[in-house]
């Protein structure tokens, strides 16, 4: 069994060397070949060329770099073609990887399996009609994704979401992180996660310490943790200055720290995205407060197909989570939801149920995604 791999960011990374082990835990015989980064290296795959060039976002980031993008997906794609393997599987990434399935597609009847199905039941519902001209089998993270692949034509499998995989901190652990910050035990505990993105936190720090400042207000005996991301710690660490609650700003890269914090928070304010489920995973209770420029947010409103963006929600058909978003996405309206959510055991119950039905939805107790995943791989 030969298999050729894409992954063009650290998250693809992480789901493509899961795939692998999964892999030569069916098949030990299995080679691999393709790009990935140093988890995909691990596994035993020797990359085309650093992953790092792969992981730019945004027009501005991508213009000056346009060029070698391009020569590195003709590059890629003559890789495939000479190595003439069992299967292409492309993970995330679509800029890159399906551009890459594309020149792989028009040479041969080469099978290609895209892994991560593309947000079609958000916006654009396009996509999966264009994805399905160079791709044969889509690998979904959430249950309600494979309609949507069929439909377009191609194969579908619910492989199951990552989070389920990965470990949570205990209560013990989370008792031990309040102590080694001096914050008792009885104490209202926030964490705030500001988003893994420059613009995000640019946007969204300054609203954060604001409606935090209402909380604190409301119940003064109230601490904040902050959880950044490496990327931006820096700039989260600035912000802070202006924050209430004598703030502890983690390190950001300790993941048994970051666990702990977040068991040890009795709520979270989280900017939108895939922490609803890391969350969940911890039972934490939320509050989702995003918002984007003038622009994006009058494109997205005209696109946007569902009444919610927190995958808590949707993932278990319920509206537990409230949310705070682009004109809603208001110190005022933000700072009431946490004051809300803090008096209120009942929501923060009501969370917790969804939270619990949403890891049961996406695969917790089951087979793990990374074999789950490799079993449609290889058609076992």
């Amino acid at each position: 069994m030969r298999v050729f791999l894409i992954a063009g960011e650290p998250s693809g990374d992480k789901l493509g060397a899961a795939l692998m082990a999964g892999l030569k835990t069916l098949a030990p015989e299995v080679t691999f070949q393709g790009v990935g980064g140093p988890l995909m290296r691990a596994e035993g795959m020797e990359s085309l060329f650093p992953m790092d060039e792969l992981s730019v976002m945004g027009i501005a980031e991508v213009l000056p770099k346009y060029r070698a993008l391009k020569r590195r997906i003709a590059q890629t794609a003559e890789a495939v073609i000479a190595a003439a393997p069992d299967v292409l599987v492309t993970i995330d990434s679509p800029d890159f990887c399906l551009r890459v399935a594309k020149i792989v597609k028009a040479a041969g009847a080469q099978r290609i399996v895209h892994y991560v199905a593309p947000s079609v039941w958000a916006w654009r519902p396009g996509r999966a009609r264009k994805m399905a001209r160079v791709v044969d089998e889509v690998l979904c993270l959430l249950p309600f994704e494979p309609p949507y692949m069929t439909e377009a034509g191609m194969g579908a499998h619910f492989v199951g979401h990552p989070v389920v995989a990965e470990p949570v901190a205990t209560q013990a652990e989370a008792d031990a992180f309040r102590t080694a910050h001096g914050i008792a035990a009885e104490a209202p505990l926030i964490l705030a996660l500001p988003g893994s993105r420059r613009g995000e936190v640019a946007r969204l720090a300054e609203r954060f310490g604001a409606a935090l400042r209402i909380a604190v207000a409301a119940r003064p005996e109230t601490r904040v943790v902050v959880v950044p991301a490496p990327a931006v710690r820096a700039m989260v660490a600035e912000a802070l200055r202006d924050w209430p609650g004598a703030p502890v700003l983690t390190s950001g890269s300790d993941l048994a720290e970051k666990r702990a914090a977040f068991r040890a928070a009795d709520l979270a304010l989280a900017a939108s995205g895939t922490v609803s489920l890391e969350l969940a995973a911890s039972e934490t209770p939320m509050v989702i407060a995003y918002d984007m420029n003038w622009l994006s947010r009058l494109l997205i409103g005209w696109l946007l197909r569902i009444d919610t963006v927190t995958l808590v929600n949707l993932v278990s058909d319920t509206r537990a989570v409230p949310e705070c978003l682009g004109r809603d996405c208001t110190p005022a309206r933000i700072g009431q939801g946490l004051v809300s959510l803090l008096n209120d055991p009942a929501a923060q119950a009501a969370q917790r149920e969804a939270m619990t039905s949403t890891m049961t939805r996406l695969g917790q107790g089951g087979e793990a995604p990374g074999l789950r995943a490799a079993r449609a791989v290889l058609r076992r």
